[in-house]
């Protein structure tokens, strides 16, 4: 092995034509033998270039509608043939094989076939065997051999063999290598991935296949000392680990991190009326529905203002000037929208600091997997997308009309709030939110305690709690929490159901007048 190692024939085989003429020809230039296959080669000769075609190394045609064309000795020799092995030499010398200095391929689309809904035949037939069979020696034999996968890299290439007579650098052959190995890997996951979850329908399969590309290395992960990197999941196209601001600085870890429960809560209200929330540090402080986007939001800020300061804000309508003029009257790190108008990014851009991301809001119920790391692995469980559907009604009082709607309101938001979950609402907004306590009777207090906070500060008479409604993400374990409820002023109850007290939470219910309905599931969120 050599440090530098002059390219004198290259064999291009690619899917993805862009910046492929540009290479062959600065190749070309080089005086390097381009050598190449089906339409990859009928581009380089519709540029002007000369092209030897593969059968003509291998001295056989290309077969079976192109599944055999590379799977050849004359090949793989090429391109695993060690240069200082005496014995490698000899071989290839004896069945006039001729080294490969350079591989360029990139692998047939299989990931943009399963997207677009082709046929299974269709997607069978793209998945790849010769251009991954010749990446893996390629990048074995990375001490003789360059292998490119990516057409990024083409510039980087061609200026280093410009600045080095026509030779590559073992460093950039081995960086090259790597990069091979992850493509190989992320294209066999993708269609493990496929025959698992579409084809088997399994959801959790033996072997994990995961692949994911890096999208950006940031700034530093929850605090400065850690580093952290945001990827794209294997064949998304899009959100938010694809956002680009379309203003402000560089987002951070903890940026994206709010923005996907944000994000997430938002979604829940796609088909509502105006809605916006706020989130600070991975909870809502504040969320609500109005007529118009800037009643939403300053009903959402009313319920938490201290907290909204530093906070993100997502809405399920195109952003106005309006309530973008709302935004920007408190501090606020990140704003999510489906889009805005021209007043309404004027109006930010005023606001340098302020990340403002435009993309479609998901579906909530989208299928999909969760994955967290523990030590020595990951634990897996599917998205907790089930919607609110039966609703029983366990107490002598039924919910009134009005009550229901707020019931369904804060149900909804509470599947969002970091457990354990308690959500005041009132007239489609919350009240006040406790998130997150070993004790469910301090998430009622705490919330009670914020929305009197809130009322202090807003010169109320008295807090939005009073008349309102309260969610549990999980069942009252004792009567003592929906007590807290009650004495805060709430008039009806939606919680799971489900304790073995629960006769004695419903009788605490009945002796203050509460409607309660139980949906028989919970909401965890750790």
């Amino acid at each position: 092995m050599t440090d530098l190692v002059p390219v004198r024939r290259a064999l291009l085989s690619v899917s993805d034509k862009a910046g492929l003429v540009a290479l062959a020809r600065g190749l070309a230039g080089h005086g390097v033998e381009l050598v190449s296959t089906g339409g990859t080669a009928a581009a380089l000769r519709e540029a002007g270039l000369a092209v030897r075609d593969v059968a003509e190394l291998t001295g056989f045609p290309e077969m079976m509608d192109g599944r055999v064309k590379t799977l050849h000795p004359a090949v793989h020799g090429g391109l695993l043939a060690r240069r200082d092995d005496a014995g490698h030499q000899a071989a290839a010398a004896a069945h006039g094989i001729a080294p490969i200095d350079l591989l360029v391929v990139n692998l047939y689309q299989f990931e943009a076939t399963v997207a677009k809904g082709a046929p299974r035949g269709e997607i069978v037939e793209t998945i790849d065997i010769g251009g991954p069979a010749m990446l893996r020696s390629a990048a074995k034999n990375h001490g003789f051999v360059a292998v490119v996968t990516d057409p990024a890299d083409y510039p980087a290439v061609l200026a280093e063999m410009a600045a080095n007579g026509g030779a590559l650098t073992f460093a950039t052959r081995r960086r090259l290598a790597a990069r091979a190995f992850q493509a190989s890997a992320a294209y066999d996951a993708a269609i493990a991935s496929w025959f698992a979850f579409a084809e088997e329908g399994e959801m959790f399969p033996a072997l994990l296949p995961v692949a994911a590309r890096r999208v950006a290395v940031l700034r530093y992960g929850e605090n400065p000392h850690q580093a952290a990197a945001v990827y794209a999941a294997p064949g998304e196209q899009g959100g938010l680990a694809r956002a680009q601001p379309v203003q402000g600085k560089e987002l951070s870890y903890n940026n994206l991190n709010d923005a996907e429960g944000a994000l997430a809560l938002v979604a829940e209200f796609r088909e509502a009326g105006p809605t916006a929330a706020i989130i600070k540090h991975a909870n809502p402080c504040g969320v609500a529905t109005a007529g118009s986007l800037e009643a939403a939001l300053r009903a959402a800020r009313a319920c938490d203002p201290v907290s909204a300061f530093g906070g993100i804000v997502a809405v399920n309508r195109p952003l106005d000037g309006a309530t973008a003029r709302a935004i920007a009257e408190v501090f606020t790190e990140v704003v999510i929208a489906p889009d805005a108008n021209a007043e309404a990014r004027e109006v930010l851009a005023g606001r340098a600091n302020l990340r403002l991301l435009l993309l479609p809001l998901p579906d909530p119920a989208r299928p999909g997997l969760v994955l967290r790391s523990i030590a020595g692995g990951f634990l897996v469980q599917s998205r907790d997308n089930r919607l609110l559907d039966a609703l029983r009604v366990v107490t002598k009082r039924a919910p009134t009309e009005a009550e229901l709607a707020d019931l369904r309101f804060a149900w909804t938001v509470a599947k969002h709030v970091k457990s354990n979950a308690i959500v005041y609402a009132k007239d489609g907004a919350t009240a006040g939110i406790g998130a997150g306590q070993m004790s469910r009777l301090d998430s009622a207090r705490i919330a009670a305690q914020k929305a009197r906070d809130a009322a202090a500060a807003a010169g109320w008479d008295a807090p939005r709690t009073v008349g309102s409604v309260v969610a549990s993400d999980a069942f009252f374990p004792f009567a003592d929490g929906l007590i807290a409820a009650a004495e805060a002023g709430a008039t009806a109850v939606i919680q799971p159901g489900g304790s073995v007290r629960d006769a004695e939470v419903i009788a605490a219910a009945d002796e203050r007048g509460l409607a309660m309905v139980v949906t028989g599931m919970r909401h965890f969120s750790h």
